[in-house]
Parts: C-alpha cells; sequence; structure tokens
C-alpha cells in the first residue's frame, strides 16, 4: 500500500502567502542568535539554522523524531521485499534490512547537504509492495530483475528533473491545489498512524474504530497515553513535545511489554503489537549484512517482460513516485514556512534531484525505490527548518545498520502518535482554500477527500488536477490553464485507466 509517514511553535505559511498562528513555542519568524564557537557557527552558517528561524538543538531534535516516525520501514521494509527474496538465500531479510537503513541514511543526509531541506528519504511502501507482489510474484521476474525495473524507473525521473520537466510541471500547479495538497496530505498521514497504530481498522464496515468499536488491549492504550501526552505537553508549550512523548510512551510499552508478554498483531491475537514488539532479544547491536547491494538486472525484465509491458510498469511507478514526492516536499515546507508566495520550496531543483537519485540508489541497492516521506513534517513540527535535521536522520538510520535492535524497540503505537499529531497541524491550512470559489475549492476538495479515502497521495493529486482541468475547460477558461498541467491531468488518465489500456494492449 501508500508511502508512510509524522511540538513546537510552528509558524504555517499558506500557499496564498498568508500566515496561519499556532499556539507553539518555536517559530521560523523568530531570529535566534547564531550559536557560539567555530563548529557551531559553521553549521550555523552552511545550514542557514539562524536566518530561517531555528536553533542546533531544534535541528538535532528533529532529526531524531523523523527517524523515529520513520524506523518502522527498517522492519516493515525486509518484511515485504522478503516475499520475493531468491530459494536459494543469496538474499536474506537481514540483509534487507541492513541495506534499508544504508540507503536511506547516504539519501537523507545528501538531501540535507545539497538541498538543505528538512527531507528524509526511505524506501517507499506503495513500491515496495509493487516489486515484491506485481513484479516478482505476479510477472516471475528475479528479485535482481524487478529491481532492474526500479533503477529505470528512478533513471526516467532523474532525467525528467534535468531537462526541467518536472521542477516545471512543479511550478505550473495552481497555488491553491498545493494548498489542498498539504491539507490533504494531513489527514493521509494522520489515517496511516491510527491504521498503523491498530486504532482504525477494518470490520463489518470498510474502516471502524478500534475492535468492534472499542479500544482494547494494552498497545491501544501505550498510543491512547503517547496522544494525550503529545498534546498536553504542546499546549503547554513544552519545548520537544514529540520527542519526549515518543519516548516517554516507548518506556510504556516496553513495562508492559516486561510484565504482558504480548506477541505481534494477528487474526488470532487482535489486541497484540504492530509492527514491533519493544522487548530488546539478546544484544542491542547486530552486525550487518549488506547481501542486497549491487543485486540488479536492469535488462533481464525486457527479455521475460516485453518492452511494452516494461515501459508500462515505469510509467506506473514514475508517475506515483512523482508526484508524491511533489506532495510531500510542499507539505513539508508549509509546516515549516518555508515555501514562498507561489508555494514553492527553496532549492526546488536540487530537492528533486537528490529524491530521484533516492530511487536510482534504491534499485541499485535491492531495497526498492527510496523516495521522499511525510513523516519528516514530524520534525518539522518539533521545530526542524534545514537540512541539519536531515543530516541527524541520516545518521540515525547509518547507527540503525548495527543498532537495529534498539531501533525495533519504539512500538509502532508509539511513533504514529506524531503522524496523528502532524496531521492536525497540516489540517490548519485549510483556511487557504477560497471556498467560495466554486472553481478552486471543487478539484481542491477532491484532492483532500482521494488522498486519504484512496490511500495514496498520487491518486489524490490526479484526482484534484483532472478535476480542476474538466472545470476550467467548461468554464470556457481551458487558456487560462498552464499547457504542463493539461499534459499532467491527461498522463493521470492514463494513470487510472492503466488496467484497461494494459488488457487492450494484451499485456495485463
Amino acid at each position: 500500500m501508500g508511502a508512510f509517514s509524522a511540538s513546537g511553535h510552528i509558524a504555517t505559511l499558506f500557499a496564498r502567502g498568508r500566515p496561519s498562528r499556532h499556539d507553539c513555542p518555536v517559530s521560523t519568524q523568530e531570529k535566534t542568535a547564531p550559536s557560539r564557537g567555530g563548529f557551531a557557527q559553521s553549521l550555523d552558517s552552511f545550514f542557514q539554522i539562524s536566518k530561517r528561524g531555528s536553533t542546533i538543538s531544534h535541528e538535532i531534535r528533529g532529526g531524531f523524531v523523523t527517524f523515529f516516525a520513520m524506523a518502522y520501514i527498517l522492519v516493515v521494509n525486509p518484511a515485504i521485499l522478503g516475499n520475493a527474496v531468491p530459494e536459494d538465500g543469496s538474499i536474506t531479510t537481514q540483509g534487507i534490512a541492513a541495506g534499508t537503513a544504508l540507503v536511506a541514511g547516504v539519501m537523507t543526509i545528501l538531501m540535507g547537504v545539497v538541498a538543505n531541506y528538512p527531507l528524509a528519504l526511505a524506501a517507499g511502501l506503495g513500491l515496495n509492495a509493487v516489486v515484491a507482489f506485481t513484479l516478482v510474484l505476479g510477472a516471475g521476474l528475479s528479485y535482481g530483475e524487478a529491481m532492474g525495473i526500479i533503477a529505470w524507473e528512478g533513471i526516467l525521473i532523474f532525467l525528467l528533473v534535468l531537462t526541467g520537466f518536472r521542477e516545471a510541471v512543479f511550478r505550473a500547479v495552481p497555488a491553491a491545489l498545493k494548498t489542498a495538497i498539504t491539507v490533504g496530505l494531513g489527514l493521509f498521514v494522520a489515517l496511516i498512524g491510527l491504521v498503523n497504530a491498530g486504532i482504525v481498522r477494518t470490520g463489518a464496515t470498510p474502516v471502524q474504530f478500534g475492535i468492534s468499536g472499542s479500544l482494547d488491549g494494552w498497545p491501544a492504550l501505550v498510543f491512547v497515553f503517547g496522544l494525550f501526552l503529545m498534546m498536553i505537553l504542546y499546549v503547554r508549550k513544552v519545548k520537544g513535545a514529540v520527542l519526549i512523548s515518543i519516548i516517554a510512551s516507548t518506556i510504556l510499552a516496553v513495562i508492559v511489554q516486561a510484565f504482558a508478554h504480548i506477541d505481534r498483531i494477528s487474526e488470532t491475537n487482535p489486541t497484540g503489537w504492530g509492527q514491533t514488539v519493544p522487548e530488546l532479544k539478546g544484544s542491542p547491536i547486530a552486525v550487518p549484512v549488506f547481501d542486497t547491494l549491487g543485486k540488479v538486472d536492469l535488462f533481464g525484465g525486457f527479455g521475460k517482460l516485453g518492452v511494452v509491458s516494461v515501459i508500462l510498469l515505469v510509467f506506473s511507478l514514475m508517475l506515483a513516485d512523482f508526484f508524491d514526492t511533489m506532495g510531500t516536499m510542499v507539505a513539508v515546507g508549509a509546516e515549516g514556512n518555508l515555501l514562498d508566495k507561489d508555494g514553492n520550496p527553496p532549492k526546488t531543483r536540487q530537492i528533486l534531484i537528490v529524491d530521484s537519485l533516492a530511487a536510482v540508489a534504491g534499485g541499485v541497492g535491492g531495497v526498492s525505490s527510496n523516495t521522499s516521506y511525510v513523516e519528516s513534517a514530524s520534525g518539522v513540527a518539533e521545530g526542524a527548518r534545514t537540512g541539519l535535521a536531515s543530516v541527524v536522520t541520516g545518521i540515525l538510520f547509518l547507527l540503525s545498520t548495527f543498532l537495529a535492535p534498539l531501533v525495533e524497540l519504539v512500538p509502532t503505537e508509539a511513533a504514529s502518535t506524531a503522524l496523528v499529531f502532524v496531521g492536525y497541524l497540516m489540517m490548519t491550512q485549510v483556511t487557504g482554500i477560497d471556498w467560495d470559489s466554486k472553481e478552486v475549492a471543487i478539484p481542491a476538495f477532491m484532492a483532500i477527500a482521494f488522498m486519504p479515502f484512496g490511500y495514496s497521495v498520487s491518486v489524490g493529486i490526479g484526482v484534484g488536477f483532472v478535476t480542476y482541468a474538466v472545470i476550467q475547460l467548461i468554464k470556457g477558461k481551458a487558456a487560462k490553464v498552464h499547457p504542463l498541467m493539461w499534459l499532467v491531468s491527461g498522463l493521470f488518465v492514463i494513470y487510472f485507466l492503466m488496467g484497461p489500456i494494459q488488457r487492450l494492449l494484451g499485456v495485463g
């Protein structure tokens, strides 16, 4: 399924250029004096920390929070890709976990240094599911051949960035739709957090509250404790509210597990823990095995599936990755008051270049396409405003190649509280949309609604774009729509009809 993802004072800049108010302790409007000392001064100057109204301590805290919000990928990615590993044992789930941490760490540090943006990257969960279940188990590709498809997808996106096409598309999007993307992402990450924590589940209805309408089990208690602690600390203007809450709820989870000995959630154990069990088994240090690196076959897939099928697969992956990143960097930038009056983040081109290279690195590294994570907004909610936070997150990912047992101590129920809370912060931007203007409000609503309900960032963006184009057309304002918006809307129509198109071409 789709990607994952999330206090301090946040001054939110709407895409329309109008700031909002939050009752929080850290503001990008505040100008903090540069830290004293040679190294600290150099950090401040390189990352423009004071200029963006942040401090080194805020950046470090934000980096930690983002890491904890994303750490589940070190468990979930191996669990998904493990379904596709060769039977000869040449690739192991332990190797996938180590490779996942390595690639995420390197690319996140690169994002911080090159783009100076508080955005972290890791293996995208929508794309790794495609690798395991569509490419390997469905189409019969080997693990390496599937990673070759992923690498080609990254190469294509990288070329689009170099030509300026990807940035041009981003800048062609109306400001109201950019705001809607942020709001929709807020609802999406909140839903992800609730689902991951087991607070929202499937049942007699498509979704339901807890188990048959009630909260049950110690893990649910850990989540509720962490979320309410976060809200209390936030309204009390306590610095580090998000990080404190995650750590406190993790400690509670460890204590609970020591006495209750709860297994992971399953059909027979609906009140179990989510992706990770908060207990330490053996040594907290594990020597990593990088058996996925270089396990990529760039051309084998063409021979097995044919050129047309590969092109369609690469196109589908590219389109989803393309707009997931666009939505994520807008949402993170809006949360940190980093966008300009047109809703564009600083160094957009550099952000997109690193993100594109991350997709290639994920394929070559054998851990699936790496992409920007909306969970980065949780670190921004903690005060992060620069690439230093990304560097911190990246270092923690690198350390986790050795400290995987400690990382796994943080249960999903503890980390998911940040996602739900940051959903609230992002939702506040909904007032930046002119709801009296139907030609803007309807596409904005469609984008907002389809992100959580379609469980996909790219689907929400696509529906919003197509709706906007159709409304402008019937109102006789087609000429006012940027040509790239027409092109992208047409591509989304193809994307939404990919199943029938594949069957028509005989490649489905």
